[in-house]
């Protein structure tokens, strides 16, 4: 009865082995999904027009990776980095590899590296 039992054992467990396919999209771990996010977002950072409103910004580009608030004089600007070029997928985003966008008294003034110099 134990060598019925035993055998029973290893062939059951022969037959539940098996092969796992995955299926996605060509997305694979979002490998290409970050690509996809930053061409999104500096297509819809290169429409923006100076004046909007923050909020409509969020609205249209989502939560960004960095914020900033930067004082001079008596004005407080926003800074916000959206990922906007990186070169591969590490999953770590730096402020390098984003796009700042600048604004005064919740108005957008600018955008990108110049307008940052600017600021500063």
């Amino acid at each position: 009865m134990k060598k019925l039992l035993l055998a029973t054992a290893l062939l059951s467990s022969t037959a539940l082995t098996g092969c796992v396919v995955a299926v996605t999209d060509g997305e694979y771990n979002g490998h290409h999904s970050w690509k996809k996010e930053q061409r999104e977002n500096r297509e819809k950072i290169s429409q923006l027009k100076i004046g909007t409103e923050y909020q409509s910004v969020l609205n249209k580009l989502g939560t960004p990776e960095y914020t900033d608030m930067v004082s001079k004089g008596d004005t407080v600007y926003q800074v916000l980095y959206f990922a906007t070029n990186s070169k591969h997928s590490d999953g770590v985003v730096t402020k390098d590899e984003c796009t700042p966008l600048l604004f005064k008294d919740s108005k957008l003034v600018g955008f990108g590296d110049t307008a940052l110099a600017h600021l500063l």
